[in-house]
């Protein structure tokens, strides 16, 4: 490793653990609303619609302030303290009023960490000669790594010692967390923007949101696929229990060596030629798990949907950030915002399609929501 690349080991152990405290918690808390405290489902889209719109908003305003040249260190403390609240409150009193307030309020501050970490990473990286789709890469392999690990843990813990150690644990993961930020992060470091580049170098009106739209669809058709799945590995298809979690073993697997190899594809053929081939593949990929019947075809799908999700997840920060150069601390919160909006919209309308048909058409409506990616990035490359 490269004396440049030790000097951000820090920061991407905060990146760690900070996502480590997210993915023990976000896909826990609509467990915990249901099976916990026995609401009926349609309360997920209340306390999910409330933290969504919160952490949406917030990603926004840090984003302009980081642009501006505000110091990043007390926004991430922010997201810090909202994380602690949270989980303390969660920890002491684990009840329906608490989640749809602290709760909300909390861990709805703390996921904008990650898009204010991304923003902040990419410039301190080009400060130190790493070039911000190669740093992007590596963060997006963190993140993934703090995501394989945070959910397994939480539902572990939940099943054999009830779901408010969960919460507990969440405490541990916020002391860790503060410790990791009060001494990898420098207290002086800032992310501004560049200044604006010249008019005949920036792109046409509308590009950034067509880079938007583009990362929507392909975002969303990944979260149809990813609800639906199990169910349909199970129900439909009629393979083992085990199934889903093998699938999401291999798919996991896969997508870290693909985050990798994304800079090496971009150094080598540039951002729209890889993204246009990752976004053929996802269309291949989701219609071949549509047609899976047995354990085989299962793996080779999923090791499909890892490999272009794997690239869809680091090209596509860096194609958006290459929309707004003078502002790419926006970008990066537009990109998280829209990754958000597409997961919450996935959940529902997984539901509802599967019934009035079944889970196979939610994947093969999603082949085709990703199908549809493919004249939009043809759009904007052309407004490029």
């Amino acid at each position: 490793m490269t004396p440049a690349a030790r000097s951000l080991t820090p920061f991407l152990l905060l990146l760690f653990t900070s996502t480590l405290g997210n993915s023990a918690i976000v896909p826990f808390m609509p467990f915990f609303m249901v099976d916990g405290l026995g609401q009926p489902p349609w309360m997920l889209s209340v306390y999910a619609s409330l933290a969504v719109a919160l952490t949406v908003f917030l990603n926004r305003l840090f984003a302009r302030r980081i642009d501006n040249g505000a110091r990043v260190f007390p926004i991430l403390g922010i997201a810090l303290a909202g994380f602690v609240l949270a989980s303390g409150s969660m920890a002491l009193s684990p009840s329906l009023p608490v989640m749809l307030s602290v709760g909300v309020l909390g861990f709805g501050l703390s996921a904008t960490s990650i898009s204010a970490m991304f923003a902040t990473g990419g410039h301190m990286a080009e400060r130190v000669g790493i070039a911000r789709p190669t740093f992007n890469a590596w963060m997006r392999a963190t993140t993934s790594t703090a995501w394989m690990i945070g959910p397994a843990v939480s539902f572990s813990l939940s099943g054999a010692y009830g779901p408010q150690i969960v919460f507990q644990f969440a405490c541990a993961l916020a002391v860790l967390w503060g410790l990791v930020w009060r001494i990898g992060l420098p207290r002086d470091i800032t992310a501004p923007a560049p200044p604006k580049p010249p008019a005949d170098l920036t792109s046409a009106p509308g590009a950034l949101w067509l880079a938007a739209a583009f990362i929507f669809c392909l975002s969303i058709a990944h979260g149809l696929t990813f609800s639906a799945l199990p169910l349909f590995f199970v129900q439909e298809v009629g393979l083992p229990d085990f199934a889903p979690g093998a699938a999401f073993s291999v798919k996991t697997f896969v997508e870290v060596f693909a985050i990798f190899g994304s800079s090496f594809l971009i150094a080598r053929y540039g951002l729209r030629a890889p993204l246009m081939a990752c976004t053929v593949l996802a269309v291949g990929a989701i219609l071949v798990l549509a047609s899976v019947e047995t354990l085989s075809q299962m793996a080779f799908g999923s090791a499909l949907e890892g490999l272009y999700y794997g690239l869809f997840a680091s090209l596509g920060i860096s194609y958006i950030q290459s929309f707004a150069q003078d502002r790419p601390a926006q970008a990066t919160a537009i990109y998280w915002n829209t990754l958000m909006l597409s997961g919450l919209l996935a959940a529902p309308a997984v539901g509802l399609i599967a019934q009035l048909a079944d889970f196979r058409t939610v994947i093969l409506l999603a082949s085709g929501v990703a199908a549809l990616a493919i004249p939009i990035l043809v759009l904007g490359m052309r407004r490029a």
